[in-house]
């Protein structure tokens, strides 16, 4: 008996991607908009791809060149990595999204789609990952487009090492290949691609007005 009570259900969270090639400003732009979200009483979790799973341990071991692997092995450990993202029953994204809460992700299934099919076929990594496009797909994909150079550069900067695909002729290449994917799905999946060679502010500001629409 609800005693006359109506119970409004709690509005799912939205569900927002950012994909680029690395050092492409990504996880400084999400940091931005989780803080613009925040300001505007919309409750954020960020998290990313590899998790802190086991598999997604080992993906980091793989990456940095610790542990050898087939690439296709390591696109099926991402495809795994990625449903235990969505699935785990604590802190998965699946379970925050029900609960009403919007999460941002530094990477999803297109990080696969391009990363991976320098060295396999699209279409068999695009049917690798297909639980998870049927399990959630992204309120919106944005995509940081930045020059190959520039992320060098950046990466160069910023991190000690240079993980396994982080060589410039790789990115040039995963940067066609994001390209590619985006023509392919462009009738399933909502994708904005963003200038990421501008100034950070400047970037952030042309984010939140392209999605602010799904929030305001």
């Amino acid at each position: 008996m609800n005693n006359g009570q109506i119970h409004t259900p709690i509005e799912k969270g939205k569900f927002i991607a950012f994909e680029g090639i690395d050092g492409s400003g990504k996880s400084t732009q999400i940091q931005l908009l989780n803080d613009k979200l925040k300001s505007e009483g919309i409750y954020c979790y960020t998290t990313m791809e590899p998790t802190d799973s086991p598999i997604g341990s080992l993906i980091r071991q793989i990456l940095t060149g610790k542990i050898k692997t087939d690439n296709k092995a390591l696109a099926a450990l991402f495809a795994a990595d990625r449903l235990e993202h969505l699935l785990n029953d604590d802190n998965g994204i699946l379970t925050k999204i029900s609960d009403g809460t919007t999460v941002i992700t530094d990477r999803y299934y297109f990080s696969s789609y391009a990363y991976h099919s320098v060295d396999a076929p699209m279409d068999w990594v695009i049917t690798t990952n297909e639980q998870s496009q049927n399990i959630l797909r992204p309120t919106v994909t944005i995509f940081i487009d930045v020059d190959p150079d520039t992320a060098i550069d950046r990466i160069k900067q910023n991190r000690a090492h240079q993980e396994l695909f982080e060589k410039k002729s790789r990115l040039v290449k995963v940067r066609e290949k994001y390209l590619e994917a985006f023509e392919k799905l462009s009738d399933v999946e909502k994708v904005i691609i963003i200038n990421g060679n501008r100034p950070q502010e400047v970037i952030a500001a042309d984010i939140w007005e392209k999605i602010k629409g799904y929030f305001l």
